[in-house]
């Protein structure tokens, strides 16, 4: 047990160890301060963003319903529009009701975003088809009466098919 070597590991091994256990006790120790913080930061942003999430939530509903066949119809027609007038007028009113809200976007999820666009989308096709279904030469009331028998016939409207999108995304938050 003379051997310099193995005097010397000898010596040294008790500051080894007590080394590697402080440097993996502090690692661990400042590892969790850093989880918490992480954590905390967290919250504060889920405190932040949840009233901008609802907010959008809330108004991407309100165009849902804005751009309801019926109530749109009811909102735009004037009585001395011809089908061309109130089918461009309902056309315009459904895109720039949606270009108020695209920004909303960045709050929702990818999927309740591609239902309102195929909400806005179908809701355009609707109006087109009942227009071409009446002919460039009908009355305003004409494609009214078409679109209000066109949206009958359907089970759900593609705004209500968005807005159930929506309402499942809202309560998924709490």
């Amino acid at each position: 047990m003379n051997d310099p070597v193995i005097l010397v590991l000898v010596a040294i091994m008790p500051s080894v160890v007590v080394f590697l256990t402080a440097f993996y006790a502090i690692r661990h120790f400042l590892g969790a301060r850093s989880a918490e913080r992480i954590a905390d930061a967290r919250k504060d942003d889920h405190k932040q963003v949840l009233p901008l999430r609802l907010q959008a939530y809330e108004r991407l509903a309100l165009f849902l319903e804005r751009i309801q066949p019926g109530a749109m119809v009811l909102r735009v027609h004037r009585g001395n529009m011809d089908a061309l007038d109130l089918q461009s007028a309902l056309v315009n009113t459904i895109r720039e009701e949606f270009e108020h809200n695209v920004t909303q976007q960045i709050y929702v999820s990818d999927r309740a975003w591609a239902r309102v666009k195929q909400a806005k989308e179908e809701t355009i096709r609707l109006v087109n088809l009942s227009f071409e279904q009446v002919g460039n030469g009908a009355s305003g009331s004409d494609l009214s009466r078409k679109i209000f028998e066109s949206t009958a016939r359907l089970s759900h409207t593609p705004s209500q098919e968005g807005l159930v999108a929506i309402k499942d995304e809202v309560r998924r938050l709490f």
